[in-house]
C-alpha cells in the first residue's frame, strides 16, 4: 500500500470526508481540516508511519504535500538507521 493509499485510509477514519473529494490535489482546508485537525493528524501519522514529525513541517497544503513529506521523512530515517546514525527532523522543501 503506497504513502498515499495508506494516508487516505487514515484520513476518511478520523473525518467525515467525501471519498471521491480525497484526492491527492484536495487541500486539507477544502477537506475541512483546520489548523487543530492538522495538529491531531501530525500525531496520527506520526503512529501510523513510525516517523519523528518537525515541529514545523513547513506548508502542507494539499494531500499530496504530506504523503511527499512522509515518504521524505521515511526515506532520511531509514537511511539514517542503515548509517547507525541519529535519525534527523526534516523540512519539506517549500
Amino acid at each position: 500500500m503506497s504513502t498515499f493509499e495508506r494516508l487516505r485510509a487514515l484520513l476518511l477514519r478520523a473525518h467525515p470526508i467525501e471519498q471521491a473529494a480525497l484526492t491527492p490535489e484536495a487541500t486539507l482546508e477544502s477537506l475541512g481540516i483546520d489548523s487543530l485537525g492538522v495538529a491531531e493528524l501530525m500525531f496520527m501519522l506520526e503512529d501510523e508511519f513510525k516517523v519523528r514529525l518537525s515541529p514545523d513541517p513547513g506548508q502542507l497544503t494539499t494531500v499530496a504535500d504530506v504523503a511527499a513529506y512522509i515518504d521524505g521523512l521515511i526515506e532520511t530515517q531509514r537511511a539514517t538507521t542503515e548509517s547507525g546514525g541519529t535519525a534527523h527532523r526534516v523540512r519539506p522543501a517549500s
